[in-house]
């Protein structure tokens, strides 16, 4: 898709999308599951923000976080976005849908905290 084809409000779509099918498996018991979808649902309304502020759509992981990155160095409020975002990458989709380490507490908070971040 180029970036003409799409713009921020539907990348949010498909994000907040993403959170309610991650609360589906959530209910469903799959855990990790859920952490995937709920990371899915954040680097899909991270692109979004991205692409509202630079008019660029993000290609790839790398390019979304390094331009998150960029963009909270000048622009304060987005900081703590940046850091929920990285926390975000380790629990969500590292330690619990890759190597399975999905610790209940913390993992299912995160999953439920996705709309915040959305």
């Amino acid at each position: 898709m180029t970036t003409a084809e799409v713009n921020p409000a539907s990348i949010f779509a498909d994000a907040h999308s993403m959170d309610a099918a991650a609360l589906d498996r959530l209910a469903a018991g799959d855990i990790r599951d859920a952490a995937e979808k709920a990371w899915c649902a954040t680097l899909r309304a991270t692109e979004a923000l991205v692409l509202a502020r630079t008019r660029q759509e993000p290609r790839t992981l790398t390019q979304t976080s390094r331009t998150l990155q960029a963009i909270s160095k000048t622009d304060p409020a987005v900081y703590n976005l940046r850091v929920r975002y990285t926390n975000r990458i380790f629990w969500l989709h590292d330690e619990c849908f890759c190597h399975g380490y999905c610790e209940p507490i913390g993992t299912e908070r995160l999953i439920r905290e996705t709309a915040d971040y959305i």
